[in-house]
């Protein structure tokens, strides 16, 4: 099973519904640890979609 993509700051964002931290939805998170390796592994490419459509970060 894939380890949670929790890093501790959770906080969801009113504009987008996801978390800023993990960057997932609520249900995602609620549904986490009764899901299979399969459908972890789903959201895992979810979030990492959702990471690269982010705007670069300002130095």
């Amino acid at each position: 099973m894939p380890a949670s993509p929790c890093i501790n700051i959770c906080r969801m964002d009113p504009n987008t519904g996801l978390c800023i931290g993990c960057l997932r939805t609520l249900d995602e998170i609620a549904r986490w640890s009764a899901l299979d390796a399969r459908a972890q592994e789903a959201i895992l490419r979810r979030i990492e979609a959702r990471r690269d459509a982010l705007p670069p970060e300002n130095p």
